[in-house]
């Protein structure tokens, strides 16, 4: 079975999928490895002779031992994903996983930033430093573009065209999509180009965002900047970097964007995924019927 694993890994990674996607399935089926050691004396187990019925008991185990639903279903999904993998490349005979059950699970509402705190997000960085040039762009360009955090760090100078105000971001999967540049984004990241000599170092490539050593900026270096940034404007927890993109997305179907350009613009696979953020737009909604209806005012 381990060299099983090996070789799907192999295969993830082929598709471009990132680092964290990649460690997230690896451990998912370490841990069923670990778990069918029970059942078995060898600790060799060949994939031909996992069942359904030890699937399931792997499943039932994790949920016994306070797992939630979403992480039930994703691991669920992993094991679907791999059995299919073997049944493919003859590890297996037939797919133990083909008819295993996902656990439905509850999507939660991402949550997102007023207009007015993103305004006062992005007015954070000190303009006199250099760091607050470079940081300031990064977080105009999240908010302008709806980028992902690791889209940010693999972003090249060259996917960036401020002539046409544009940019070509590789996302998951490798796959490329053309995302428009706000005015302001522009200027951002104008004025970070201009500084961003003073960061080179011999540790520099054509990576777009440098660290104060000249290498490229990690996705764990930007996710503690913006953190930084985050705690200073949020007045509940739950915030993360991610909300930024999730205020993308939102403020641009509030203001009355079609749903199927800001799926081709988030880079999301699935309709279905964007749709989640129109939830969040039912105050507007609101507003509109209350103003539109004949009879919303009326009392009961």
């Amino acid at each position: 079975m381990q060299k099983a694993i090996e070789d799907f890994v192999r295969t993830l990674i082929s598709r471009g999928l990132s680092k964290l996607t990649i460690t997230a399935y690896k451990s998912d089926l370490l841990q069923l490895e670990e778990f069918l050691l029970r059942y078995f004396e060898d600790e060799k187990i060949d994939v031909n002779q996992v069942t359904r019925l030890y699937l399931r008991d792997f499943l039932r185990y994790l949920s016994v031992n306070d797992r939630n639903n979403r992480t039930l279903a994703r691991k669920a999904t992993t094991l679907k994903s791999f059995f299919q993998f073997c049944e493919k490349n003859r590890y297996c005979s037939k797919n133990p996983a083909s008819k295993l059950h996902i656990p439905k699970f509850e999507k939660k509402l991402p949550k997102c930033f007023s207009e007015k705190e993103m305004e006062d997000l992005l007015n954070i960085p000190d303009l006199s430093s250099k760091f607050g040039i470079r940081n300031r762009a990064i977080l105009e360009l999240i908010y302008s573009s709806g980028l992902r955090i690791s889209e940010i760090a693999n972003c090249k100078i060259g996917q960036i065209d401020l002539a046409e105000k544009q940019i070509r971001v590789i996302g998951k999967g490798n796959k490329e999509r053309i995302v428009p540049l706000s005015s302001k984004a522009k200027i951002a990241i104008r004025n970070y180009t201009a500084t961003r000599e003073q960061f080179k170092s011999r540790f520099s490539d054509e990576t777009f965002f440098l660290s104060k050593s000249g290498k490229p900026l990690s996705t764990n270096e930007i996710r503690e900047i913006l953190s930084r940034y985050l705690n200073l404007v949020a007045k509940t927890k739950g915030y993360t970097p991610h909300t930024i993109r999730h205020s993308f997305a939102t403020h641009l179907l509030a203001r009355g964007a079609d749903l199927r350009a800001v799926q081709e613009m988030l880079g999301h696979a699935n309709l279905s995924t964007t749709e989640l953020y129109t939830h969040l737009t039912i105050k507007d909604l609101k507003k509109v019927y209350e103003q539109a209806h004949p009879r919303s005012n009326k009392e009961d």
